[in-house]
């Protein structure tokens, strides 16, 4: 799915995929091309830039919270009233800290952000995130699909900003039926907010090991990445089978 955006958006920005042929990686890698076929890619290294830049056009997940406890999300002050789920007047931008493995990410102001990228490069990724953010729902609503929020990494690769690691997948984006979305309410989602339910109604004190997934769970969210991905790629993923988009 990752392929799919960086292809759609290559005029927006440029990104670190090199390719996802495997008969053009390295010699060294061709041992393992039945196990990389189809799960990988050959990127460009980069310098991460130590800022998730998540942009937001639904309040929803912490940002709700936020605005719950604020009436802002980030900095971002929104108009009082608001419900669950509600589309935000305008897409905001809501940068966070990329924590240690295993911690969560903090949510900052773009003030803060500055402090620690620079200004100048947070203006380019506030203007570049949402600008694909924009494209991105565009294509979605065609798909039959809501773009609630989504969250892009960036890196830096001799001087060049690039789009780096996923983009818009189930994994970092909330995507949401347009046909059953009602304000008020958590909308039905393909993404893993399904997993996280699951682990919500556990007694787990959110500290690694984490419990194992029944089979359901883990059947259930990878239908709803499967069928994200046909109506985003208009494909089938295993199949390659072509549906009109």
């Amino acid at each position: 799915m990752s392929k799919f955006w960086f292809d759609l958006l290559e005029d927006v920005t440029a990104n670190h995929l090199v390719t996802t042929d495997v008969d053009a990686f390295p010699e060294v890698l061709q041992p393992f091309a039945a196990t990389l076929e189809g799960r990988s890619m050959l990127c460009r290294r980069a310098e991460v830039v130590q800022v998730e830049c998540v942009v937001r056009g639904y309040l929803i997940g912490s940002g709700w919270k936020d605005y719950l406890d604020t009436g802002a999300v980030c900095g971002v002050e929104l108009p009082a009233g608001l419900r669950l789920a509600d589309r935000l007047p305008e897409p905001i931008f809501t940068p966070a800290t990329k924590e240690a493995m295993g911690a969560h990410d903090i949510n900052i102001t773009e003030t803060r952000m500055a402090e620690l990228v620079g200004e100048d490069l947070t203006r380019t990724l506030r203007r570049t995130s949402l600008e694909i953010y924009r494209r991105a729902t565009a294509h979605a609503a065609r798909c039959g699909l809501i773009l609630a929020d989504t969250k892009f990494e960036f890196g830096l690769a001799g001087g060049t900003v690039l789009l780096v690691d996923e983009c818009l997948t189930p994994d970092s984006s909330r995507f949401w039926s347009a046909e059953s979305y009602e304000p008020g309410r958590s909308p039905e989602s393909f993404d893993k907010q399904f997993v996280r339910d699951y682990l919500e109604s556990l007694d787990w004190d959110k500290r690694p090991p984490a419990p194992p997934l029944p089979d359901a769970v883990v059947e259930r969210t990878g239908a709803k990445y499967l069928e994200a991905y046909r109506l985003l790629t208009g494909s089938d993923l295993v199949t390659g089978a072509a549906h009109e988009v």
